[in-house]
């Protein structure tokens, strides 16, 4: 679970710690999660949540199921970060986890500025559990096509909330998400309704046409 001491070192340093060696094209997972301090579960999910904000990322719907289940371990109460064998074992591009470590140098110091320990009910103990369950849902939205960079900055501003011990910044993160998803759901029960009421309107007064696509 988190401390309740700031953390000593900023998360950007730490990111920029997993910049791989001259030379090597890959590198796994665990390998990352290795080089990871004591918040390895805000920061994991910022090192996997990063590329996805990316607009139309290729393989986002990938990235997003170990998001999703760092997420589910936290919604749980899990203290430690577990993923199976076979994503740990997942080679990292070199050139993925350099452009991490240059996009959070370069656009993300900001949050160091505006974020430090407060609102602790909203970044520990049960108000982490709810950061995690939002957090699980937006990547489950993220695994729907074109869908990955509203929910990806909202689990975003989560982990940030989650690493700095900021419960505003979890705060932001959950609001965002939370509508982002609520967004999603109405329109897909608006256009089930939709569907429902334009099949029950041609049954009614066409039921020729039903006959010919049955």
């Amino acid at each position: 679970m988190l401390e309740t001491d700031p953390p000593a070192r900023s998360f950007i340093d730490t990111l920029q710690d997993l910049r791989p060696d001259p030379g090597a094209e890959h590198v796994t997972l665990e390998a990352v999660i290795d080089r990871l301090d004591e918040r390895a579960f805000g920061l994991l999910i910022l090192v996997l949540t990063i590329p996805c904000l990316v607009p139309g990322l290729p393989g986002a719907q990938l990235i997003a199921i170990p998001i999703f289940l760092l997420a589910a371990q936290l919604a749980v109460g899990r203290t430690e970060p577990w993923l199976p064998r076979k994503i740990l074992d997942a080679k990292v591009k070199s050139s993925w986890l350099v452009m991490m470590a240059d996009f959070a140098d370069k656009r993300m110091r900001w949050t160091l500025a505006l974020s430090k320990p407060r609102l602790a009910l909203l970044a520990a103990g049960a108000g982490e559990r709810l950061v995690g369950l939002i957090i699980a849902l937006a990547a489950i939205t993220i695994a729907l096509p074109i869908t990955n960079t509203i929910p990806s900055l909202a689990i975003t501003l989560a982990a940030v909330g989650l690493i700095q011990r900021d419960g505003l910044f979890t705060l932001a993160g959950m609001a965002l998400g939370t509508a982002w998803v609520g967004l999603l759901v109405g329109l897909i029960v608006a256009l089930m309704t939709g569907a429902g009421f334009a099949i029950d309107f041609v049954g009614r007064h066409f039921p020729w046409l039903l006959d010919l696509v049955q």
